[in-house]
């Protein structure tokens, strides 16, 4: 269909108005996104005050051990000629578990016994010596009385009486000495028997014997290999007791160990079994401490039941240990102990005296802000803290506590010291803000 020319001019007219139309809302509201006076737009992160129980735990890592472990050694050296346990064998005490050959133990048994006849030998002789001897001793004791009554009647020369004094004196040291070689003799027996000890001891040595009931975790020789026993016992097999009964060894901060007392409930995890939790009890804190780049732990003991023999020795072990517990008391979430909204000092010290804070405790604030790794965000217990609780869209008010412990998420609430705070409140734990570049001048962008 066609148009006339006056048509066509209205459509060109209205065409133009549309145009500068569709300009001046798009003016407007680029003007209102940059030009009114570059307005900050602020919207707060904030969790709400909730009422609930509060249990403060320690985390630890640790080692799950056997109670009793016995490391199975040799006190002789050869070559392993048997083996009778192996991996997860179940042995009893006494039981026969390696063999080392006897053979040149027996030889060294059998020459010592030899030796040890030999010596009992040589005290037959020693004795039958002395007994030679004081017959000797007692003829020669008999001339002699007989030539001293001779010589008073002059009927034996003065040499003769010397001679038979002489004989009897001779007689008398021959039966000392054959007296000290009899005890000679007699000591070389206690000697070589002694020598038999030892002999017959490494030939009962070259027999590996298991010292306890338990069960063999680790061996660490085959058959044909050679032990040297000579500057240390080598260790052939590792021995746990009772499997049944475990400890875990936990690494503990030395800022925990205050808080675990002996008899305390313990929950733990392993990663072979990564939906059980498995119970035990503090048994005891060992005093030597662990120094690991200025870190200082301590190693907690941890008692617990392993009927089905679940566990293992080595596995690494997940530990809570509960130290405290709150029931029903108002919480806290820790970033909010953590927040300060960044405003300049002098509208800090306005707000603080418009609420009755004291000024000091800016100050103490100020140095919680960056708290220590690891370390509960809520402080220490019964520290007074500032929180801030967002009374409208934009207005802020400080509420001053005391915090009591803490699940590492929330901490507790012992007491309200400036203002008011209950379940429901929202508390400030973040601020997001987004503005145009106009509103950034000297002082910074503006604040509620």
């Amino acid at each position: 269909m066609l148009l006339s020319a006056e048509e066509g001019n209205c459509l060109k007219i209205t065409k133009k108005k549309l145009l500068i139309l569709a300009l001046l809302l798009i003016g407007v509201a680029l003007l209102a996104l940059f030009g009114l006076g570059g307005s900050d737009s602020v919207s707060y992160s904030t969790s709400l005050v909730e009422k609930g129980d509060i249990f403060q735990v320690v985390d630890a890592t640790g080692t799950i051990n056997a109670v009793t472990t016995v490391q199975v050694g040799s006190q002789v050296s050869g070559v392993i000629s048997e083996l009778r346990a192996d991996f997860n064998s179940h042995v009893s005490k006494g039981d026969v578990i390696a063999q080392i050959a006897p053979e040149l133990f027996e030889g060294a048994f059998a020459q010592a016994k030899a030796d040890l006849a030999n010596a009992e030998a040589n005290v037959a002789v020693a004795a039958a010596n002395t007994v030679k001897a004081k017959a000797a001793q007692a003829q020669m004791k008999a001339d002699y009385d007989r030539n001293v009554g001779l010589t008073k009647s002059g009927a034996v020369s003065q040499q003769a009486f010397e001679l038979a004094k002489a004989n009897a004196e001779s007689a008398d040291a021959q039966v000392a000495a054959a007296q000290a070689q009899e005890l000679q003799a007699r000591a070389q027996v206690d000697q070589k028997r002694a020598a038999v000890q030892v002999a017959q001891t490494n030939l009962d040595y070259t027999t590996i014997r298991a010292p306890i009931d338990g069960t063999v975790v680790a061996r660490t020789v085959d058959v044909g290999q050679t032990v040297a026993a000579s500057l240390q016992a080598p260790t052939l097999f590792t021995i746990a007791q009772d499997l049944t009964k475990m400890q875990v060894y936990a690494k503990t901060d030395e800022s925990d160990v205050g808080g675990m007392k002996r008899g305390q409930k313990v929950t733990f995890k392993v990663d072979a079994y990564p939906r059980e939790t498995f119970s035990g009890t503090v048994s005891q804190v060992r005093m030597n401490s662990t120094v690991v780049q200025n870190v200082v732990t301590y190693d907690t003991i941890i008692e617990f039941d392993n009927p089905e023999l679940k566990l293992f020795p080595g596995m690494t072990a997940y530990v809570n240990i509960p130290v405290a517990t709150a029931t029903g008391v108002i919480k806290v979430p820790n970033a909010a102990l953590r927040f300060k909204p960044d405003l300049p000092a002098s509208e800090l010290r306005a707000l603080y005296q418009k609420f009755g804070l004291p000024e000091e405790g800016d100050s103490a604030k100020a140095s919680e802000r960056s708290p220590a790794p690891n370390k509960p965000a809520s402080g220490p217990r019964n520290e007074a803290r500032i929180v801030w609780k967002l009374v409208s869209r934009k207005a802020l008010e400080p509420v001053r506590i005391k915090t009591g412990i803490t699940d590492h998420t929330n901490t507790e609430l012992l007491q309200t010291l400036n203002g008011s705070l209950k379940p429901g409140d929202a508390l400030l734990t973040g601020v997001m803000q987004s503005r145009s570049e106009k509103s950034s001048g000297p002082g910074g962008p503006r604040r509620p």
